[in-house]
């Protein structure tokens, strides 16, 4: 398996991913990291730890379609056979989608499909859950697919939500479970489709 990523800010899946396969907790190999955001710390983190990288936007593609196709092309001449979205805060195109279909992955901080959809990403995703009065929330890794949020569950992690949480005491007990949820997920599609 040769994993390429997609990243907007930090980019937590794609180093907790790329340190499972360097200290062999997961039999892959992490390709190549793809950024919207050329000021991005998982941008210069990727440089710094080897992998392929570049920056892809609007800016520097502003026809979606073209955008659509350089990305593709950047994971294709790196081998990515599986797509890992660490916290990539754009709609992937049709080409990008079509070619690795089944083998795109995607964590949400929610229990999906609570709190799920557009506009549902980050602290808003938290916010939501408290205002609800939700006792549990936690992460959900999930196949893309076309509609936002709405492909298959791969894997998900249960966290309470306390009396008294926050904003700030939710995310952290959320993010405390994302990397090793997502390292089984991952684990697991390899399993699946090696066997297919």
């Amino acid at each position: 398996m040769r994993l390429g990523f997609l990243a907007s800010h930090g980019g937590s899946a794609a180093r907790h991913l790329t340190a499972a396969c360097q200290d062999g907790r997961l039999d892959a190999t992490a390709a190549v990291l793809i950024s919207n955001n050329s000021r991005s710390p998982a941008l210069a983190w990727a440089q710094g730890a080897g992998l392929s990288t570049a920056h892809l936007s609007s800016a520097t593609h502003p026809d979606p379609d073209d955008l659509d196709r350089a990305i593709l092309d950047v994971l294709t001449a790196a081998g990515a056979d599986t797509l890992v979205l660490s916290g990539y805060m754009r709609e992937l195109g049709p080409r990008v989608l079509g070619h690795y279909a089944g083998r795109v992955v995607n964590i949400h901080p929610s229990l999906l499909p609570r709190h799920g959809g557009r506009g549902m990403y980050g602290d808003r995703v938290h916010e939501a859950v408290l205002a609800a009065g939700d006792s549990e929330s936690g992460a959900t890794v999930h196949l893309v697919t076309q509609g936002i949020d709405e492909g298959p569950v791969l894997a998900q992690a249960r966290v309470p939500v306390l009396p008294g949480d926050t904003l700030d005491t939710l995310k952290a007990r959320v993010q405390v479970v994302e990397g090793d949820l997502m390292l089984r997920a991952v684990r697991d599609l390899a399993t699946r489709v090696s066997g297919a």
